[in-house]
């Protein structure tokens, strides 16, 4: 279901916009009443599309879309405007609106240029958020537009054109198999079957039967004429998932292959020639193992020609955001559900986790989620435990509200302003008399760290969600300052 606000001062216009975007069934329709109101929920809540006036009180329509715009640049903005405004209509599509709409508003002209909206966002979000591949299966795209993952798009579109072994190199969980299939569906070689094999969950003694095949009667048990991997997978790519954990016998046996383009079944005499594409992957450091003599030297090298290096999830959260609506959209269609998004409080979650099981475990965080949430947007209280303890979450605490943290109430003396949070309890006060920002603005830093990390009990992670404050940002101010975390603790 797609999340509409509809912004005007007028009670009467929003019911009208409301009442004629309720006839459709995919629509959840929320109002706000002005340009601040507007922006307040946008800040809290996951909207698809923000219908905007132009003339309110507190914060003009044209402020209140460029201050939505840099707070998500992908929400869909339609400006409302009488006929004698239109001016201001044009300067906001100039600043990012889709388009406008005329008063009085007519309905059919309503529902179409939202409909026209959606289209074109959607059309520009695939794009914008997957490699420059149209030919994938879809829920089989890489996605990310970092400029970390626009670098390994760009090295996937190269070595498309070119039919060199590859190696894939990233933690587990990075998508290495999604970049080798990528590779595969824009290659020559994408009319041919893609085969993957994972060299760890072969037993060595089969490992050169599974590859290469074997003839009736090569050894005991083989009662049958066997086809390998790399015939099954003539004329397409094969997929070599774990390389790194491939026995010595069998690097010597596939670099073979590799330079000479033919393999010898095992129980045979006769040499089969081959017209495969080898792409392999691992997240082994294969530089030491080569040093160790646990990985062949030349094999490495006949891989390595041009490596696709994949960064940790840790590495790109400008994606995380995507990401997660990536596989919330894939279970809704799975589980035929209706889940919208998730909510602020999940989103700083997320941000601040350091994610050591990369996307795979973002991804089972959210199916674990679409099995215990039953209300439109994803709760804490719907994630696993596992990870809400990773995060620093005690599961005896009360879920706090995304202000707990986020407010202050500012009181000032004589030469003194007195901050206060919003719970009342904590104060810390900086003078002004000297007016220097720069000593100024790292005392109240200093100040604020101290009296969040008192708040939450010294611990970091807990600290970071609820000050709103990235983890690695808040690490970086500890040090600079000098504060010890652990003197915070039970105080």
């Amino acid at each position: 279901m797609l999340k509409v606000l509809v912004v005007d001062d007028d009670a009467g216009l929003r019911m009208t916009v409301k009442n004629t975007l309720s006839t459709i069934d995919y629509f959840d329709i929320d109002e706000a009443f002005d340009g601040v109101n507007a922006l307040e929920k946008v800040q809290a809540n996951q909207y698809n599309i923000v219908i905007l006036d132009v003339d309110m009180p507190r914060m003009s329509g044209l402020e209140a879309l460029k201050k939505i715009k840099q707070h998500d640049p992908s929400i869909i903005v339609l400006i409302l405007t009488a006929y004698s405004n239109v001016n201001d209509a044009i300067e906001a599509v100039k600043n990012g609106a889709y388009n406008y709409i005329s008063k009085p508003i007519k309905q059919e002209d309503l529902v179409e240029i939202v409909d026209n909206a959606l289209s074109a966002h959607k059309m520009v979000a695939d794009v914008a958020a997957s490699a420059p591949i149209l030919n994938m299966d879809e829920g089989k795209k890489i996605i990310g537009n970092t400029s970390q993952m626009k670098k390994v798009f760009n090295i996937i579109d190269r070595l498309s054109k070119v039919n060199t072994p590859v190696l894939v190199r990233g933690a587990s969980g990075t998508g290495k198999e999604l970049v080798a299939r990528a590779i595969h569906a824009n290659s020559s070689f994408k009319d041919g079957k893609f085969v993957a094999i994972n060299c760890s969950a072969i037993p060595e003694n089969l490992f050169e039967s599974e590859l290469f095949g074997h003839e009736k009667g090569a050894f005991t048990g083989a009662d049958q004429r066997k086809i390998g991997k790399f015939q099954y997978a003539e004329g397409g790519t094969l997929f070599l998932d774990e390389v790194g954990d491939m026995p010595q016998l069998m690097q010597v046996k596939l670099l073979r292959v590799l330079q000479e383009k033919v393999f010898v079944p095992v129980g045979s005499n006769r040499e089969i020639q081959t017209n495969v594409r080898v792409v392999a992957a691992t997240n082994r450091p294969l530089e030491k193992m080569i040093t160790d003599g646990s990985f062949r030297e030349d094999l490495y090298y006949r891989l390595n020609v041009m490596p696709i290096f994949l960064p940790s999830l840790d590495e790109r959260k400008g994606d995380i955001l995507n990401l997660t609506n990536t596989f919330i959209r894939r279970f809704n269609k799975k589980q035929d559900m209706k889940i919208t998004g998730v909510s602020s409080q999940v989103r700083k979650l997320f941000e601040n986790y350091d994610w050591p099981g990369n996307i795979r475990e973002l991804e089972n965080i959210i199916e674990h989620a679409f099995i215990l949430e039953d209300t439109g947007t994803i709760q804490i209280r719907s994630l696993p435990e596992s990870f809400l303890i990773k995060s620093g979450i005690e599961l005896s605490d009360p879920i706090m509200s995304d202000n707990d943290m986020g407010s202050v109430v500012s009181q000032k003396t004589d030469n003194v302003d007195t901050v206060t949070t919003i719970d009342r309890k904590t104060t810390f006060s900086f003078s002004t008399e000297k007016l220097d920002f720069s000593s100024q603005k790292e005392t109240f830093e200093k100040e604020f760290i101290i009296s969040a990390l008192k708040k939450f009990n010294g611990r970091i992670n807990q600290t970071a969600l609820h000050a709103n404050i990235p983890k690695k940002t808040l690490l970086r101010k500890i040090e600079k300052y000098g504060i010890v975390a652990k003197d915070y603790a039970n105080k």
